[in-house]
């Protein structure tokens, strides 16, 4: 859903509501990891930092959805469990406009009390710009200890507007994986200065 301006919270929670019934834009789940030839594959990784303190930072930030701190990037409901069937809204402003866009989450990797990984992915509904999954995890090495946050997507455009002005789609999902890193970073990096001291 594309507006001229930016949505009050009883619409977003209206969008949300209908997006609830809709159905996923895409087919397999699983996509993100099958990388079929039809859709565009992007994946990007940071280094959080070292070990287990990191790992259950990294862990805490994801719950709260701190991957999303973006200022032009906003996820609602805000806090919302990080379950199988969750659905969001991604609410994005980019030239002067903004998109909603319906997503739910399609499966868990690990799972919050995890050693050594946790994450899920999400697919795009039918009321999404574009049509695809993205996975979003931290991990820690067992034996290098360096913890890591992983963004992969498999995506391509669904709207007539996000087809139309596709070059301007993947500059936006580039930016979008870039200030995701940094936000995890900046969500763990008091507790990588404390650690360092």
């Amino acid at each position: 859903m594309f507006l001229r301006v930016r949505p009050s919270q009883p619409k977003i929670d209206d969008f949300l509501a209908q997006s609830r019934q809709l159905p996923l834009s895409y087919q397999p789940i699983g996509i993100a990891g099958l990388a079929p030839s039809e859709f565009r594959i992007d994946e990007v990784r940071c280094k959080l930092g070292r070990g287990s303190k990191i790992f259950t930072s990294a862990k805490a930030a994801f719950l709260s959805w701190r991957q999303f701190d973006l200022g032009w990037v906003e996820l609602f409901p805000r806090g919302a469990p990080i379950e199988t069937g969750t659905v969001v809204a991604v609410l994005v402003n980019h030239l002067g406009f903004w998109s909603l866009n319906g997503c739910r989450i399609v499966y868990l990797i690990g799972d919050r009390d995890s050693a050594t990984q946790f994450g899920f992915a999400y697919g795009t509904l039918t009321n999404h710009a574009e049509r695809g999954e993205e996975i979003f995890e931290v991990s820690i090495d067992p034996t290098s200890q360096e913890v890591s946050y992983h963004i992969r997507a498999a995506s391509k455009p669904r709207a007539t507007l996000a087809r139309v002005g596709y070059p301007f789609t993947r500059a936006l999902q580039a930016r979008f994986r870039r200030d995701s890193l940094a936000a995890m970073q900046r969500a763990v990096s008091p507790l990588m200065v404390r650690d360092s001291e």
